[in-house]
């Protein structure tokens, strides 16, 4: 006899296997008996008191296993209506299955066919049957079903519980339970170590493995359940906080190049920004300037609603850094003199001494953008700026006008930033390119890309070993536990404030016979100057020849539409991916200047897009974005001391759709919404949290804060006390399993 443990080939263990289960079992990842014993039910199904016929109680909902017999049709006395019905028989006895109006379901059943059936008793004593149930065939039969459910009087006794598990075709929840019991007696759960220290399942009242799996595939109770899947989901966040804290730890030994915080330049220098900056934005300019006293380099998520300010946050930080000189250099770079229209001689900064900052953006439009407003903040201070894309290379200020930036050749200006001549060099990839070489690099500062890289991270580090400091900002708001659990490795700051004098935007859920309140707006809003937001999911009209189950409205038909029937006397231009950069940027110039009324565009304007005489945006089809995205988009006009409007029109209304409108109506900020969403959905696909290899019992456990907290907890004590986990094998063993599926980076 084969000796099994844990990676015994699933196949070694059950020899019968069919060919549609071989697959079924390998779609779902299912190749060793470990990975059988780790495949955790979705959900559990009560099958009554004890889980037979003789047992299930009128009025109950039951899930009852045995054989049919006798399926046949017939008509109501009465009503003449068509009645499908069965016998269901186990050990105990046997009940009436009844379908109403679905005689077809007798044809579908056999007698002597091993089922699974799911429905209400009803009637009373003596007369119960179980009203339409569903039914789901099995090739095992009912005597192995109890002989598999229950194993001694007592679990027959105490049995509520029945497992229901993630299926593929071939192998069903009934198979799944079958296959668990065959396994437990084999008692291969008890092989498997637990990489969890005794001390911590103690602390927190957590069961052991070897218990965890029993109660999570087969519990007699539902704390029993409960109790395994607590189990398994801090085991989950444990490791991933070990591979944080392991993240943090080793960040804390590299260097970084020292930045010269001078807070009295800092202080005038924040001064001169056109607004003054608000609690939130002093709190997290000093958290970055107390990171960059240390020795080791910064690596800081910025989160921050939209509109919040976290541009003038980077501004104010880099401009430290573009002011501070390396280390051992005499000079803080070469002075040099220029007259002005009057003729008078001014001492100017060529920065050619200075550390620098890369700021890296995820769109073009946004890089420019970006440089735009860097270029008002950096106006009236000698540093130059440098604006690198895909399309073309710029520079802050011109020789022929200090006040206005030039285009210049992509080799002129990868000479500029080598030589430390350009301080601040804002961009999109392209400024990790092998092409761009920074002379003293010292800070990064990273827009919506908060997993930026290691290999990126390593491109931007200096021959010497020393990285810069790294910022990374997003306007998506992040639940707390879910920035602990995935965005552990970074510290954390909040801009949870927005600017003096900025009006909450006013949110309106439209069905399409109330469509016409939204254009009266527009045109309200087109008088007084002000210009609108148009968003559609689509770029294309469908393809006519084929059938689809609802037509989305698209950014080309819904322009043409808009300037034929709507806004006839409105300049109208439309935005989306698929157009050229050069496209895009005179698109975007026309809106910005104000010579557009309304763009027409798709989700590309989402991220960042900053037309402050932009007040009001109108989004098709809302149903088909996710509420994260819904609130950038209606961050498009939250840009100014006006009032701003969002029109919120779904193409189609059900329960589900309703409630997520409604809750982006109604949430006071993007933090309390990010938390409803949290809630609604499950973190299962929340900010790609998928890609971190992470089980949907984790995901489901994100929202529970004190867990997550306690993971942390003890992960960076563990980590103290054993840097290597040299006294923690299993669980070193199990990180080194794990790495591939956690992309901590």
């Amino acid at each position: 006899m084969v000796r099994v443990n844990p990676s015994t080939p699933i196949s070694t263990v059950f020899t019968r296997l069919k060919a549609d289960q071989k697959i079924a079992l390998a779609k779902l990842g299912i190749r060793t008996v470990r990975d059988l014993l780790y495949h955790f039910p979705a959900r559990y199904e009560n099958a009554g008191p004890t889980g037979t016929i003789s047992g299930a109680q009128p009025g109950t909902d039951v899930t009852l296993y045995g054989t049919i017999q006798k399926p046949e049709t017939r008509k109501a006395w009465k009503s003449r209506r068509p009645i499908a019905e069965a016998w269901l028989e186990d050990a105990s006895g046997r009940i009436k299955l009844m379908w109403f109006n679905q005689p077809y379901i007798a044809k579908t059943l056999a007698d002597g066919m091993h089922v699974r059936v799911t429905g209400r008793m009803t009637g009373t004593a003596g007369k119960t049957y179980l009203a339409n149930p569903e039914v789901e065939r099995s090739n095992i039969s009912a005597e192995d079903v109890h002989d598999t459910l229950f194993t001694d009087a007592k679990t027959f006794a105490e049995q509520t519980l029945y497992a229901i598990y993630p299926e593929s075709k071939g192998v069903s929840s009934l198979w799944f339970i079958h296959a668990m019991k065959r396994v437990f007696e084999l008692h291969v759960h008890e092989l498997i170590e637990d990489p969890i220290p005794e001390d911590i399942l103690k602390k927190y009242n957590l069961p052991t493995l070897s218990t965890a799996l029993v109660w999570i595939h087969a519990p007699k109770t539902k704390s029993d359940a409960d109790a395994a899947r607590k189990r398994f989901a801090f085991e989950e966040v444990f490791v991933l906080q070990v591979v944080l804290a392991e993240s943090r730890r080793e960040t804390a030994r590299e260097r970084a190049l020292p930045v010269t915080v001078d807070r009295t330049a800092l202080k005038d220098f924040v001064a001169s920004f056109p607004f003054p900056p608000t609690e939130a934005q002093t709190k997290a300019i000093a958290d970055v300037l107390d990171d960059f006293e240390k020795p080791h380099p910064m690596r800081r998520l910025l989160e921050g609603d939209v509109g919040s300010g976290k541009t003038a946050v980077a501004a104010a930080t880099a401009y430290l850094v573009a002011t501070s000189r390396p280390p051992k250099q005499a000079k803080l770079g070469k002075q040099v003199n220029t007259r002005d229209d009057q003729g008078n001689i001014t001492t100017i900064l060529r920065e050619g001494g200075t550390l620098q900052v890369a700021y890296m953006c995820p769109t073009e439009i946004l890089a420019k953008q970006h440089f735009a407003t860097f270029v008002s903040y950096f106006k009236d201070h000698p540093i130059q700026i440098g604006l690198i894309t895909g399309s073309e290379c710029r520079k802050f200020p011109s020789k022929i006008n200090r006040e206005l930036s030039t285009k210049i050749s992509r080799a002129q200006f990868q000479k500029w930033v080598a030589n430390g001549e350009i301080p601040i060099v804002i961009g999109t990839h392209a400024l990790i390119q092998k092409s761009l070489q920074f002379k003293t690099l010292a800070y990064a500062i990273i827009d919506e890309q908060h997993r930026f890289g290691k290999v990126a991270r390593h491109s931007l580090a200096q021959k010497n070993g020393l990285y810069p400091h790294l910022l990374s900002m997003t306007a998506t708001p992040i639940p707390r536990t879910l920035a602990l659990t995935i965005y552990g490795d970074l510290d954390l700051s909040i801009l949870d404030q927005m600017p003096v004098g900025r009006k909450p935007i006013i949110t309106e859920v439209l069905g399409p016979e109330k469509r016409e309140l939204a254009y009266a707006r527009v045109s309200e809003e087109m008088a007084k100057g002000r210009q609108a937001y148009v968003i559609c999911p689509r770029i294309d009209e469908p393809d006519p020849t084929k059938e689809m189950a609802v037509q989305a409205k698209s950014v080309k038909a819904e322009a043409e539409r808009l300037r034929l029937e709507v806004f006839p006397d409105a300049e109208i231009d439309i935005l989306h991916s698929k157009m050229t950069p050069t496209e895009k940027d005179d698109a975007m110039t026309r809106f910005e200047k104000g010579e557009t009324d309304i763009l027409v565009a798709t989700s590309v304007v989402e991220v960042g897009v900053n037309v402050p005489n932009a007040t009001v945006i109108l989004i098709e089809g809302a149903e088909r974005f996710g509420l994260a995205q819904l609130h950038q988009l209606r961050g498009r006009v939250i840009r100014s001391n006006h009032q701003a409007y969002c029109f919120v029109l779904p193409e189609k209304e059900n329960g589900n759709t309703k409630e997520r409108l409604k809750a982006l109506k109604t949430a006071k900020n993007g933090f309390e919404l990010a938390e409803y969403d949290l809630a609604l959905r499950g973190a299962g696909e929340f900010y790609g949290a998928k890609q971190w290899g992470i089980s949907d019992i984790t995901m489901e456990a994100i929202k529970n804060l004190k867990l997550v907290e306690a993971a942390r907890t003890e992960s960076t004590k563990l980590i103290e006390k054993d840097p290597t986990l040299e006294n923690h094998p299993v669980l070193r063993e199990l990180l080194a399993s794990k790495s591939e599926k956690i992309h901590i980076e």
